[in-house]
């Protein structure tokens, strides 16, 4: 909802409250008016246009120019027919106009539409209305002019500021998404081409299998460009068991320890998951050798499930995570850290040089971690 929505909501009841106010004043005087009739025929219009004009009230959108300028012109009949059906005396002495406080919801229309400048536009011509037609220059009225042109500039100046601060955040929304986008994408890239790619660099393998991973890359590439799912993947809805989807990397170099019983995430999170690990063990495979190996430990908690990788490779000295970064080289940076991130969870890694590397992946089940 616009923040400045609100605000016209008031606007609304103002004009309603107003108009029950402006009869009942003029039901307790107007056998003091030289021309009561008049009065009353002047108020009843008003109460007219007041309901008729309700929904245009109802926001910027449709509260056009017209509506406005017809409010305005309202406004300014009453102030200018005070001035002809009530008494000289009541006049000189302050007596409020026809409309009294009505007039200043006019005022506040024009703020909602059009901001400050507007308002001290429809406040100027209420005041020259008031000096003009009803008493003249004269204290009270100096003074009801000058509140008018004061709450009314204030309103619109707020209106102003929320309607610039609304903007700068729903840039700031777009620019969000946007960069989350951009990032999934070198993530979905990062784990399929990049890494066949690293594959053919680093071993000359059989030209069969290596035409099989081109393939599978080139149709989640495909799927990628259009908004679709990989052939063979399965729909991301429901609850998925962990535990499959992580052993799945079990071999004579990986072992994977996981409960007895089944691991249920949403199946976007557990796929996100199982996303990050399999990652986690392409860093082992690129930076500790086809040798090393690796352990994998599941734990399902009542409040996150944590998955463990630790490798017995050479480790890494401090600060090189933040060296690959620069360099552009995002792996633990997009691949691991970003899709916990986005998971609402965390990933640590934990190296001392010559003891290989850690990293812990902790997904919280209530969607933020504690």
């Amino acid at each position: 909802m616009s923040v400045e929505l609100p605000l016209w909501r008031a606007m609304g009841y103002f004009r309603v409250l107003a108009l029950a106010y402006a009869v009942l004043r003029y039901l307790t005087s107007y056998h003091q008016f030289l021309h009561p009739v008049s009065g009353w025929i002047y108020l009843g219009a008003l109460s007219l246009w007041t309901l008729a004009s309700t929904r245009a009230f109802a926001g910027p959108q449709r509260c056009t120019w017209p509506v406005l300028g017809t409010d305005l012109a309202a406004a300014v009949t009453g102030i200018v027919m005070s001035g002809v059906v009530d008494t000289p005396a009541r006049i000189h002495a302050g007596a409020p106009t026809l409309p009294t406080i009505w007039a200043a919801g006019t005022v506040l229309g024009f703020a909602g539409k059009g901001g400050w400048r507007a308002a001290a536009f429809a406040g100027a011509v209420i005041g020259a209305a008031n000096i003009l037609g009803h008493g003249g220059v004269s204290p009270d009225n100096l003074h009801n002019i000058v509140l008018l042109l004061l709450a009314g500039c204030a309103i619109g100046y707020v209106i102003e500021l929320a309607r610039a601060s609304e903007a700068v955040l729903t840039r700031a929304l777009q620019v969000e998404a946007a960069t989350r986008e951009r990032e999934r994408l070198s993530r979905d890239i990062h784990d399929g081409v990049l890494q066949v790619l690293a594959l053919v660099h680093r071993q000359q393998g059989d030209a069969a299998e290596l035409g099989r991973l081109a393939g599978e890359q080139e149709r989640a590439l495909r799927a990628l460009m259009t908004g679709g799912r990989p052939s063979g993947e399965e729909p991301a809805d429901g609850e998925r068991d962990l535990r499959p989807l992580v052993s799945r990397h079990a071999d004579e170099r990986i072992t994977v320890a996981a409960p007895a019983t089944p691991v249920l995430m949403p199946a976007p999170a557990a796929a996100e998951l199982a996303a990050a690990v399999a990652a986690a063990l392409d860093n082992v495979r690129r930076h500790a050798g086809e040798s090393a190996r690796a352990w994998i430990l599941v734990e399902d908690e009542p409040d996150a499930v944590t998955v463990s990788v630790r490798d017995d490779g050479p480790g890494f000295p401090a600060g090189r995570l933040a060296e690959a970064q620069r360099d552009g080289r995002l792996g633990v940076a997009q691949s691991i850290r970003g899709r916990m991130l986005d998971l609402g969870g965390s990933a640590e890694l934990y190296s001392v040089p010559g003891e290989g590397v850690e990293v812990e992946l902790r997904w919280p089940r209530s969607g933020h971690d504690d």
